[in-house]
């Protein structure tokens, strides 16, 4: 063998071992940025509730209502009605006992899109003086129908089995 193959030889190796380290790199890399796009996505899905049937048709990506007629907030993504009672901010799957009988669907709800946090209660004065009882902006539909006192879709009668709103039918 010649001086200049046996050269050769030798380089090819560290060649070959820059090449693989360089692949593998750019491997890695491509990896983890997909990764990231992939938790991306995934957090974003997790993050948006899907209204209630009660909900006003055309926002579907909202966290919270202000229910003016009975100063309560409903928590979209926790499925949670939050009101006061007693000097405190209540969380409940339930409607408090004294509007156990609201009509969610015609009710009007103040689609809160400005606020982001886990207390929409901070501007309860606010929305209180801007929303007051009674307050209408407008007709609104909803993404379901009432539901009749036999569980048929309906214009009169009360919410189909399930009178406590949102809830699984449990008692407290």
């Amino acid at each position: 063998m010649s001086i200049q193959n046996k050269t050769m030889q030798n380089q090819n190796p560290k060649l070959n071992r820059n090449i693989m380290k360089t692949v593998y790199s750019i491997a890695i890399g491509l990896a983890l940025f997909l990764s990231g796009s992939m938790q991306a996505q995934v957090s974003l899905n997790v993050n948006i509730g899907e209204p209630p049937s009660w909900g006003p048709v055309g926002h579907t990506e909202v966290n919270y209502y202000y229910l003016p007629d009975i100063e309560t907030y409903y928590d979209v993504p926790a499925r949670q009605f939050i009101y006061y009672n007693r000097g405190t901010w209540i969380r409940s799957k339930y409607l408090p006992r004294p509007y156990r009988n609201y009509d969610l669907y015609g009710g009007y709800k103040v689609v809160l899109n400005d606020y982001r946090g886990n207390s929409p209660y901070a501007h309860f004065k606010n929305h209180k003086v801007k929303y007051h009882k009674g307050y209408k902006n407008g007709v609104q539909k909803t993404y379901g129908a009432k539901q009749n006192k036999q569980g048929s879709q309906g214009k009169q009668g009360g919410h189909g089995k399930n009178k406590n709103h949102g809830g699984n039918g449990k008692k407290h």
